[in-house]
């Protein structure tokens, strides 16, 4: 079956619409899941393009929604599994040592990082998995800090399920018009964003702040 036939807009996102519906249409259920797999490798491929468009050919039976969900689940898992490993072969004693050499920061901020990511690190893997931006970065943190594998799985697996069946079911439910998906999702990631930025920019501010009277307080 021609999947754009199926009433799939010509062109949409900068062709990524058109390049995972060939994936569904040449894969079904598998070509999804490579699809969200790719996605969480690389974050510029948009979850809010694959996961409603998925869900929109389950309802033209281009595969069953069950297909849809099982397999952008596990697609999203293996691509977590794969940025979890390249988070512990990077390493604690890479990270600290890179993190020496950048200027405006502490190695006690780094320590504190680490000692929220071990209280609070379950609930950052299940919650980041449900946040753009965050949802493929939060895998890299939990492997360099090691948390236990199975673990990190089935917090991914959970999370990843709730996400992915937000977003499969908008686009089953919405038909030819699941790219709306896209607009809102891109909206919240968009704020997302500028939260990030705002927080990076107050950090700044107040290292330079910091700095800048200690060097006063020194001079007098």
């Amino acid at each position: 079956m021609d999947f754009v036939q199926l009433g799939l807009p010509q062109e949409p996102a900068g062709g990524i619409a058109d390049w995972a519906a060939d994936l569904v249409d040449a894969m079904g259920g598998p070509g999804a899941g490579l699809a969200i797999a790719l996605e969480n490798l690389f974050p510029p491929l948009p979850s809010e393009v694959i996961l409603p468009l998925a869900g929109f050919a389950a309802g033209q039976g281009v595969i069953s929604l069950a297909s849809a969900l099982l397999w952008t689940t596990l697609g999203s898992v293996v691509g977590a599994v794969a940025l979890y490993w390249i988070g512990m072969l990077f390493g604690r004693d890479r990270m600290h040592a890179i993190w020496a050499k950048l200027p405006l920061v502490k190695a006690s901020d780094l320590e504190r990082t680490e000692r929220w990511f071990a209280r609070h690190g379950t609930k950052a893997v299940l919650l980041g998995r449900m946040v753009p931006i965050f949802r493929s970065l939060i895998s890299v943190p939990a492997g360099v800090e090691r948390m236990r594998l199975p673990l990190f799985v089935s917090l991914t697996a959970v999370g990843s399920l709730l996400w992915n069946t937000v977003l499969v079911m908008a686009g089953y439910w919405l038909g030819d018009r699941w790219d709306l998906v896209e607009t809102y999702v891109g909206v919240l990631s968009k704020a997302v964003l500028a939260l990030v930025l705002v927080a990076v920019a107050g950090y700044v501010w107040l290292r330079l702040g910091a700095r800048e009277r200690g060097r006063h307080r020194g001079a007098a």
